[in-house]
């Protein structure tokens, strides 16, 4: 079991890869809209200041806390699906690696959650 924590919540994933989370259910404490996804395969789970992103074996994220600052993914999770070898966070937003080196960026845009500006350079190549 590892625990890990954002300014206001903890999540904790299990051996077998169950997630469990508490503290402010809007910062992510509460991850009961994406809990049908953290039964099983976790193998991390990252916080920033209000949200978390869990990445399952098969190299899924499943992203819950406050929407604006990366718990709502859904802008990319068509890219989110698979293939993410690593993300790294800062205190809004949170940025992922895939196999090729691809960059794939979610949260507040004014803090990078939005690299579509550099997006052609972020293709592939890019290493953790």
């Amino acid at each position: 079991t590892s625990i890990t924590g954002n300014e206001r919540a903890f999540a904790a994933w299990k051996d077998a890869g169950e997630v469990v989370t508490w503290g402010d259910p809007e910062e992510g404490g509460d991850c009961s809209g994406v809990a049908d996804h953290l039964v099983a395969d976790v193998t991390s789970i990252i916080g920033n200041g209000s949200a978390f992103a869990a990445l399952k074996n098969a190299g899924e994220v499943v992203t819950w806390g406050r929407p604006e600052v990366g718990g709502d993914s859904s802008g990319v999770a068509d890219r989110l699906v698979a293939d993410v070898t690593s993300i790294t966070w800062n205190a809004t937003a949170f940025a992922a690696v895939k196999g090729a080196g691809e960059v794939v960026t979610w949260g507040d845009p004014e803090a990078g959650g939005d690299s579509s500006g550099v997006a052609d350079r972020l293709v592939a190549d890019v290493t953790s």
